[in-house]
């Protein structure tokens, strides 16, 4: 769940846990439904006779469908600003895939506040560092360090 803070209060959270979202899993369907929209039907996505005989020994996630997932996974633990009247994604600044998601795993989202920009206009930029854990694994599927502008009324 997230937590509401004051623009003057988000320098308190710096370089800190924000919050861990819940586990969400990764099926097949999903997988495949990814594959269509991005027209990305590698076999190691969505083949499980092929990819049965890589060395993941199934199919796995795109890592674009794991990035993709940032918005859903880290609503709920990512800060909330007074008075913001939105939050725009604005990109990220380093994004590394680590470790493959393999089909029916789950992931969660482990949220770090790392900088806060004043910009124009009643504007800030936060940026945090995402680490997408997997269920049971040791490393991680992913890190991003991801830019959100926030806009204030």
């Amino acid at each position: 769940m997230s937590k509401t803070v004051s623009k003057e209060q988000l320098k308190d959270y710096l370089g800190k846990e924000t919050g861990v979202s819940d586990w969400f899993e990764i099926d097949q369907d999903r997988i495949n439904q990814f594959a269509d929209v991005t027209m990305d039907h590698q076999f190691i996505h969505i083949d499980p006779v092929a990819a049965a005989k890589t060395p993941f020994g199934t199919t796995i996630a795109h890592g674009f469908l794991t990035l993709s997932m940032l918005s859903h996974l880290a609503s709920g633990s990512m800060l909330q600003v007074e008075g913001a009247v939105m939050g725009i994604n604005y990109g990220c600044d380093k994004v590394r895939f680590l470790s493959p998601v393999k089909v029916n795993s789950s992931i969660r989202a482990r949220v770090k506040l790392m900088d806060v920009t004043e910009k124009a206009g009643g504007r800030l930029l936060l940026k945090s560092e995402i680490t997408i854990e997997i269920k049971d694994e040791k490393h991680p599927a992913m890190i991003a360090e991801w830019l959100t502008m926030v806009v204030l009324g």
